[in-house]
């Protein structure tokens, strides 16, 4: 796990290097799948495809399989008119959960594309923390307050700001327990 990790992220600092973040439609199911294949082709076979089983985790039930194409063009069609909206959609597209794995990784740089193009904002992911953030998180399909406002009160208006990119990278990274540490092993 951990060179897979090692790998997607350097995936993850290539796609803003090279400028190839532009391509990526914003705000789309297609979108999403871009990121996710981009970040993890060649580490999974399933890289940048939608799931076809039902997954869960601590005792959450996403979206089942069976209806998740279905679900993720009704998400698409979320407005993103306002903060509020956007993260609405963002706590939608996490229920959804469209892949096996690499679902937060992906959503959070999906979520930052939305509000850079909506709202010329991005989170500074560096200030979120990790254990405030998840249980946020598991609370957002009942109720997106907590949510909202621990992603309101960090919210940055340097959105080409490449330290500011990268930092947010590396802390989704740490979100689903990489260390760059792991690296060097």
């Amino acid at each position: 796990m951990k060179n897979i990790d090692g790998k997607s992220i350097e995936n993850a600092f290539r796609l803003f290097d090279s400028n190839d973040i532009q391509k990526i439609e914003i705000g789309t199911t297609k979108g999403l799948l871009q990121i996710h294949h981009y970040l993890f082709n060649g580490l999974y076979d399933f890289a940048g495809k939608v799931r076809t089983v039902n997954i869960s985790k601590g005792g959450f039930r996403f979206a089942n399989a069976l209806y998740l194409n279905e679900i993720l063009i009704k998400i698409e069609q979320m407005p993103e008119n306002s903060f509020e909206e956007i993260i609405s959609k963002y706590v939608e597209m996490n229920i959804a959960h469209p892949f096996m794995e690499g679902n937060g990784r992906t959503m959070r740089i999906w979520l930052d594309l939305i509000l850079k193009s909506r709202l010329k904002k991005l989170v500074d992911w560096q200030f979120v923390d990790k254990t405030l953030y998840l249980q946020a998180m598991e609370r957002s399909p009942i109720n997106d307050l907590e949510l909202r406002t621990l992603l309101g009160q960090n919210l940055t208006d340097e959105i080409e700001n490449r330290e500011v990119i990268f930092k947010g990278i590396e802390q989704s990274y740490y979100y689903e327990g990489y260390k760059k540490e792991d690296d060097d092993e």
